[in-house]
């Protein structure tokens, strides 16, 4: 059983209906490790609507929370905004300064992610968490938060072996200045919390967004409110002591039944670590989206166990990746199970196998008549037309892709093909002059041209690997690269005679 359907037997004992979130502060640019909850989320979803439940995905941004700091990609404009919530700060511009063109903070790093989002067939019911507070949706449970301040500060000092400060309140006010920085509470009185900063008094409706509830108070405050039926989370707030086994008691307290928890390991970069947008250690997913198609992206989540740890390369395990996305296009499953002889270990990474087709599927997509492999040799070895006159229009927006991963910085140098223009000197002229005789009359199609190119050199006494050092100087002036023969015959006959040289004298 695929682990998002495994997900959806558990939530089924739960009852039919389901509400699966995932949620992000947009306090800088996305990048693909941010995927893995959205998507993790989406194939839960996707499993239990298989199963006939009725479940949703909402996706809660945080944009109530404050800038935290100045981040690198920001100008030192941005210090007056430090504490304020992030749906009140203006864009960057181009420049990192705060912009004029009426977008907030929030909206600048979000509208690209839901972009990606779409074309990879994410469609999450979107809630603005500032909405939320600015409508009254948090009021109750914000009640309830202050009238039993004590017992939640209880709950966290236990739980996460931490002590909090003596003047720690489970409401955080936005002070005169729209910041949360430097603001004491000094009591509370429904619908108001008092407090002053800089020594000016002022009170907050809890009723409207004039303040908002610590991250280990907000986060099980959304689940009631929202009806959060299950939620993935990194290994971070389900650690031992983290926001998870906090909010579980904190939503008991309010009254709610805590979600059913999937935690999830990061994504790194080969040889980088783990992506973080502060450092700029990040590929986004709309660069991400340049460079595969979006079945692979989410073959890239639904093949691996959220527990296991994915290490995103952009170089040939991107291919390896796509390989196995489409061998697993032509795999006839129900065949395979029908086999009395299977273990139950085979048994089990079959169906895991399907699960994360099924997973990975976008609306009716069938097996690409090329493969990715194949297009980034035919792009680098033709034209758009001459490819598109191959396989047809279907085709262009994958060439599209391929194009931008082909010049981009991602693409692995054991694919890069640069075929010759001209024959190379000082080439074994016994060698090119048999391979040239032999292909000169013989089917041009791959398979037929790597039988001959190994029957030549068994014929001729030539060694293969001398052999092929040859040929591979030959056409792309190099002694190894690429296979050979499906290369050899996306070009033309009189092409490759050419660069294998006149024939030997008799």
């Amino acid at each position: 059983m695929h682990w998002a359907d495994f997900m959806a037997t558990k939530l089924a004992e739960r009852g039919g209906k389901h509400i699966i979130a995932s949620g992000i502060t947009p306090s800088g640019e996305f990048h693909i490790g941010h995927l893995r909850e959205i998507l993790t989320g989406d194939m839960i979803v996707r499993a239990c609507k298989e199963a006939g439940m009725d479940a949703e995905s909402v996706f809660i941004v945080d944009t109530a929370d404050p800038l935290r700091k100045v981040y690198s990609f920001l100008s030192d404009d941005y210090e007056k905004y430090i504490g304020c919530p992030l749906a009140e700060i203006p864009a960057p511009d181009s420049e990192g300064k705060p912009s004029t063109d009426g977008r907030n903070y929030a909206e600048h790093f979000l509208e690209p992610f839901l972009n990606a989002l779409e074309q990879i067939d994410v469609r999450p019911r979107i809630i603005d968490n500032y909405s939320s507070y600015a409508n009254g949706e948090f009021a109750v449970r914000s009640k309830i938060a202050c009238e039993k301040a004590n017992e939640i500060k209880e709950i966290i000092e236990r739980i996460s072996g931490r002590e909090l400060p003596e003047n720690w309140f489970p409401y955080n006010p936005y002070g005169h200045d729209g910041s949360l920085d430097g603001v004491t509470v000094t009591g509370f009185e429904w619908p108001f919390v008092h407090w002053e900063q800089n020594g000016e008094s002022g009170k907050s409706d809890l009723r409207k967004a004039e303040g908002k509830l610590p991250w280990r108070v907000d986060w099980p405050a959304k689940w009631g409110g929202i009806g959060v039926t299950c939620e993935p989370f990194g290994k971070d707030h389900g650690a031992a002591g983290g926001s998870y086994a906090t909010g579980k008691e904190i939503s008991q307290l309010f009254g709610d039944n805590p979600p059913m928890p999937l935690v999830y390991e990061w994504i790194s970069l080969k040889g980088k670590g783990a992506m973080s947008s502060s450092t700029g250690n990040t590929i986004g997913p709309l660069e991400a989206l340049q460079l595969v198609p979006p079945e692979i992206l989410r073959y890239l989540i639904a093949s691996t166990k959220p527990k296991k740890a994915i290490e995103f390369d952009t170089g040939m395990s991107l291919v390896e990746l796509a390989d196995e996305y489409e061998r697993l296009l032509s795999r006839d499953f129900d065949l395979e199970l029908s086999d009395e002889t299977l273990s139950r270990r085979q048994k089990v990474a079959i169906e895991d196998a399907r699960g994360a087709l099924r997973m990975s599927r976008i609306g009716d997509s069938s097996q690409s008549s090329i493969s990715f492999r194949h297009l980034s040799m035919l792009a680098q070895v033709k034209n758009d037309e001459e490819i598109i006159s191959l396989i047809g229009e279907s085709i262009f927006q994958r060439l599209k892709q391929m194009r931008n991963w082909i010049n981009g910085p991602h693409f692995p140098d054991e694919l890069r093909i640069s075929v010759n223009k001209t024959p190379m000197d000082d080439l074994d002229s016994n060698i090119t002059s048999a391979l040239r005789s032999s292909l000169s009359d013989c089917e041009w199609n791959a398979n037929t041209i790597k039988a001959t190119i190994s029957s030549t050199f068994k014929n001729n006494g030539i060694e293969m690997k001398t052999g092929f050092q040859t040929l591979y100087l030959a056409i792309l002036g190099s002694e190894k690269g690429p296979r050979l023969a499906p290369i050899i015959a996306e070009l033309e006959r009189d092409q490759v005679l050419h660069l294998l040289g006149e024939p030997k004298d008799c």
